[in-house]
């Protein structure tokens, strides 16, 4: 299984702001330390905040900074949120084109329990889990020193 761009980079997004919780982060700034697009940024920045992840401060001096403490914001709810869903094969989503075992093939509810397994590890892990006494992700993530 493979998670699309989206959702690594809210993922990624979500990291940045808690090391950098202190402060307000721009868009710019992430996307220039991820070498990643700042458009494709922006739309994930802009779905994290619609699904309430994320604050957003408008102006000059403006910028994004997470709407809660990251022990509270979920893995699991996160990737949830970000794909567009976990239809991992054909006959997950039914209609035309269905495969022709599909009424007798045990094959779809063994990769739906893979899935469900999956998201359920994710549950387990907190943005908190990820960034906490991780020494080296600050050093890559930090503001540098002005």
């Amino acid at each position: 299984m493979r998670l699309n761009l989206q959702t690594d980079y809210a993922l990624r997004l979500l990291m940045h702001l808690a090391v950098n919780e202190d402060r307000l982060c721009t868009i710019a700034e992430v996307a220039a330390r991820y070498d990643i697009s700042k458009n494709h940024l922006m739309k994930v920045a802009h779905l994290l905040g619609k699904e309430g992840y994320i604050e957003t401060v408008r102006g000059r001096t403006g910028g994004l900074r997470l709407a809660h403490a990251p022990v509270t914001i979920n893995v699991g709810d996160v990737v949830r949120r970000t794909e567009a869903d976990f239809a991992i094969v054909e006959c997950f989503e039914g209609g035309a084109g269905e495969c022709l075992i599909t009424p007798s093939c045990r094959l779809k509810s063994v990769l739906n329990e893979a899935v469900k397994m999956f998201l359920a590890a994710l549950d387990h892990y907190t943005l908190d889990d990820l960034v906490r006494r991780n020494a080296r992700l600050r050093l890559l993530l930090e503001e540098e020193a002005a």
